[in-house]
C-alpha cells in the first residue's frame, strides 16, 4: 500500500469495524467486504506512518542464496546460509529440510525471541528453552523451516545501525522486509508448496509474525505466541518499550509514547489477517503482554473474521504459564 499522509486515523475501542469512505466523511460501521478492504487499507498505511513505508520493488534484488554447510540432524538436514535482501545487506538464516519428502512440503517462517544468539533457539536440539524449539519440532514434523534472524541478533548485529544508515526510520520495517524476502526463498524452493506457508514466533518472533503476515498475504497461518496486547495495556500504557532503536524510535520521536495517540493497535493488526487462520498463545501469567490486552485485542478483532468468513479464523488459548509457549 502507498504511504498516505491523509489517511484517516481512528481511535477508540469499537473503532475496528469502522470505516472511512471518502475523505471528509466520519467514520461509519464497515457494512460489507468493500468496506473492509478500505479499512483494512488504512491499517495497513497507518502502520507505516510508524514503521516507515515499505521498500519498493527497486530494492528486490537477486536472493543470491549462498550456503555455509549443513548438519545432520536426524529427521531433518540443518543448512546455514544467507540471503540477500537489498544491495547492501544479507539476512544468517537456518533452513531445515526433512528427508524424504514425498511431493511439495508446506513450510514455515519460524521467527525467534529476543535472545542474543538469534535464530539458533529455535531450531535448537537440546537447548535452555526447549518450549521454544518450534523450528525444530516442525521440521520433524514434516514442514520446510526458514529461521532468519532479526536485526542486532545471532550473526546479524551490524545491521542494526546500517538499516538506519540505509534510510529505514524503524528495525521493524527492516525485519518485515527481510521476512517477506524469506518467503521469497521458500517459494523459490522446488520441495515447497508456495501456497501452504505460515509464519510462528514467540515474543520478539509474535509480534513479528503479525506484521509479516499482515503485510504479506502469502502467509496462510499466523501462529503468535506471547507477542502482543492491546498499547493502553503494555505496562499500564508505557510504550516506551516498542520505541527504542530494535522496534519503532517514532513511537516516542512523533507519538510521544502515548497509546491514544498511536495510528494503530493491535486489534487493527490482527483483524487485518482475516480471513486467514490465526493461534495466539497469550498465557495467563504473561507479564510482558498482560492477558487483559489481548483478550480485548482479540474480541475487537474477531467481527472481521466473522465477517470474511474465516474458518478456523482467529483462536486463542491462555494456558497457566508465564511468558512461554509451553505444549
Amino acid at each position: 500500500a502507498g504511504l498516505v499522509a491523509q489517511t484517516p486515523e481512528y481511535q477508540g475501542a469499537d473503532s475496528v469495524l469502522t470505516v472511512v469512505r471518502e475523505a471528509g466523511q466520519p467514520a461509519a460501521p464497515v457494512l460489507s467486504i468493500r468496506d473492509w478492504h478500505i479499512r483494512r487499507t488504512h491499517i495497513i498505511e497507518n502502520m507505516q506512518k510508524v514503521m516507515g513505508p515499505m521498500p519498493g520493488a527497486d530494492k528486490q534484488v537477486p536472493l543470491d542464496v549462498r550456503y555455509d554447510g549443513e548438519t545432520d540432524r536426524g529427521a531433518y538436514v540443518e543448512h546455514r546460509l544467507t540471503y540477500a535482501t537489498e544491495a547492501w545487506d544479507r539476512t544468517p538464516a537456518l533452513l531445515l529440510v526433512p528427508k524424504n519428502l514425498d511431493g511439495k512440503a508446506p513450510a514455515v517462517m519460524a521467527l525467534h525471541q529476543t535472545w542474543n544468539e538469534g535464530k539458533a533457539i529455535v531450531a535448537d536440539t537440546n537447548g535452555p528453552l526447549p518450549n521454544l524449539e518450534y523450528g525444530r519440532e516442525l521440521a520433524e514434523r514434516g514442514y520446510v523451516v526458514l529461521a532468519p534472524d532479526y536485526p542486532g541478533f545471532g550473526d546479524y548485529v551490524a545491521c542494526r545501525k546500517g538499516l538506519y544508515e540505509h534510510g529505514y526510520v524503524s528495525c521493524t520495517m527492516k525485519g518485515i522486509w527481510n521476512h517477506m524476502r524469506g518467503v521469497d526463498l521458500l517459494q523459490s524452493l522446488d520441495y515447497v508448496d508456495p501456497g501452504r506457508i505460515g509464519a510462528i514466533g514467540h515474543s520478539l518472533g509474535g509480534h513479528n509474525t503479525l506484521f509479516l503476515a499482515a503485510f504479506d498475504d502469502r502467509i496462510q497461518v499466523a501462529v503468535t505466541s506471547c507477542g502482543f496486547n492491546r498499547f493502553a495495556d503494555y505496562y499500564e500504557g508505557d510504550i516506551t518499550g516498542w520505541s527504542h532503536d530494535g522496534y519503532m524510535p517514532r513511537i516516542a520521536e512523533v507519538y510521544e509514547k502515548d497509546p491514544a495517540k498511536m495510528p494503530f493497535d493491535f486489534p487493527e493488526i490482527l483483524a487485518a489477517l482475516a480471513p486467514r487462520a490465526v493461534f495466539v498463545n497469550a498465557p495467563l501469567g504473561d507479564a510482558n503482554f498482560a492477558v487483559v490486552g489481548v483478550h480485548a485485542a482479540v474480541r475487537l478483532a474477531q467481527p472481521a473474521f466473522t465477517l470474511t468468513a474465516a474458518t478456523p479464523g482467529l483462536v486463542a488459548v491462555h494456558p497457566n504459564a508465564e511468558h512461554d509457549f509451553p505444549t
